[in-house]
């Protein structure tokens, strides 16, 4: 009776040992459902980084007032007939001052 004992535990260990730790384990299952979702959190990332993407080629496509504050705000253009003031803080005015060379007039 107790070496039927030992051949059924036997047995049972040799069942439960691709379940938990064979090609396809619990384990290994885990670790790809783990993995799965971090890929589908990337991917929702990457189609709303995409989406914003599309939506400012789509109005750079057909709108000018995208194009326009993009090139006031990076290329420092102006249209013509406007004026152009660039106000300059008082710490900066100072240096400004100070750097400049002074011309004596005899």
């Amino acid at each position: 009776m107790r070496v039927v004992t030992y051949i059924f535990l036997a047995l049972i260990l040799l069942l439960q040992y691709p379940l938990w730790l064979g090609k396809g384990s619990w384990l290994k299952v885990w670790d790809n459902n783990r993995q799965l979702n971090e890929q589908k959190e990337i991917n929702e990332q990457a189609r709303q980084r995409n989406a914003v993407l599309d939506a400012e080629v789509k109005d750079l496509k057909k709108g000018t007032e995208a194009l326009e504050e993009r090139a006031r705000s990076e290329l420092g253009m102006v249209k013509q007939g406007e004026v152009f003031f660039q106000v300059i803080g008082e710490a900066a005015a100072s240096s400004a001052v100070a750097a400049t060379p002074t011309n004596k007039i005899k």
